[in-house]
């Protein structure tokens, strides 16, 4: 069976539950509550992950689960000041972003995500807390970064995959001027109880046609495509076996209150009668690094997690691309973690994969 590593390659940072903005799919569960992490948790987190960025050319702390910037530039500074060695990384709606932000982001070294649905008519559900639209203050954030030339990666959510949908995006991306896209296909997870199976022709079509407008004018790295095709080129080189790592990054998720979630971070704020609250943990009365030395036994649903990627190795053909459906979406899809197949694997692994393939073929 495999285990957990219990050294990740990078942490996610909660420093603050609370979100400006109420998106109609957003997964989190507190969200509209302020619990403001204290910089106590992050120095207790910095005692662990010190060492390991001492260790490792490029480890990366990233402030995310919220709206990092509504913890405020004074806030956010003391709880990165505690880290040394490490790469400092925001996913943030762009809301807020003024010069005073990308000051801060100068300064701090932080590397910039923003989350936008490409053109305007397409983010509709990223609206605030009233139901109005956002866009137009998104943009006014991005226009910020832009002209400050801080660079930025962004993150797309599509919630009807299709054709035609594809080109438009990738367009509408270059000229945004991102230098990294990364397209995340609606999920059913967290206070998001939407379906989301999608067709899958469609979904197969949307990912062949990201792949042609790619091809087209490569000057943006697209997260999805790049290592579809890295896989690839290891299964013509006789490689694919050793491109999944031997074991699992823990992907520990440390919320503003110092527990410690491991490999979802979208299971942060959630109890089950089974289960708990998920967590592995607090950082205020164990270390990082001893929780993660004893992940997979340190929460009641880490070995039946463990697994039901056991069971996605023996029977499912994509398993060397995939690596087994992510916990998260198994819990929430199928009521437990040693499910298979989720909505997920079909829309983001499988699909992709085949529209990648599609494409090559059609080339």
């Amino acid at each position: 069976m495999q285990g957990i590593s219990p050294v990740p390659g990078y942490v996610v940072m909660q420093p603050t539950t609370l979100c400006n903005l109420d998106c109609t799919y957003c997964y989190l569960p507190f969200r509209s509550r302020q619990d403001r992490m204290s910089p106590a948790v992050a120095a207790a987190v910095a005692d662990s992950v010190n060492p390991w960025a001492a260790a490792d050319d490029r480890f990366s702390v990233v402030w995310h689960a919220g709206e990092p910037l509504a913890a405020g530039r004074a806030a956010l500074a003391s709880l990165m000041a505690p880290f040394a060695g490490v790469e400092h990384h925001i996913q943030t709606n762009a809301t807020l972003i003024d010069d005073a932000w990308c000051d801060f982001f100068a300064t701090h070294a932080v590397r910039v995500s923003i989350s936008v649905d490409g053109p305007e008519r397409l983010n509709g559900q990223r609206v605030n807390k009233a139901g109005q639209p956002t866009y137009r203050t998104i943009l006014r954030g991005i226009e910020a970064l832009r002209r400050h030339a801080v660079p930025f990666s962004a993150l797309c959510v599509v919630s009807d995959p299709r054709p035609g949908l594809a080109s438009e995006l990738y367009e509408y991306f270059l000229d945004l001027g991102c230098d990294v896209l990364g397209i995340n296909i609606e999920e059913q997870e967290g206070v998001n109880a939407r379906p989301n199976a999608f067709a899958d022709d469609a979904v197969r079509a949307f990912w062949s046609e990201l792949v042609a407008a790619w091809r087209r004018d490569p000057r943006i790295h697209v997260r999805e495509i790049e290592w579809t095709l890295r896989y690839a080129g290891a299964v013509l080189s006789n490689r694919a076996d050793g491109i999944l790592p031997g074991t699992l990054d823990p992907i520990p998720t440390i919320a503003a209150d110092g527990r410690v979630f491991l490999l979802s971070p979208e299971l942060a704020g959630f109890t089950d009668p089974r289960y708990g609250d998920f967590s592995s943990g607090n950082v205020l009365t164990t270390p990082l690094s001893t929780i993660l030395s004893a992940a997979a036994t340190s929460a009641p649903w880490i070995a039946e997690y463990l697994q039901g990627v056991e069971s996605c190795r023996q029977t499912c053909p994509y398993f060397g691309f995939c690596g087994g459906a992510h916990a998260a979406n198994r819990y929430f899809e199928h009521g437990r973690f040693d499910g298979t197949e989720t909505n997920h694997c079909r829309n983001s692994k499988i699909r992709l994969l085949e529209g990648v393939l599609d494409h090559a073929g059609s080339s």
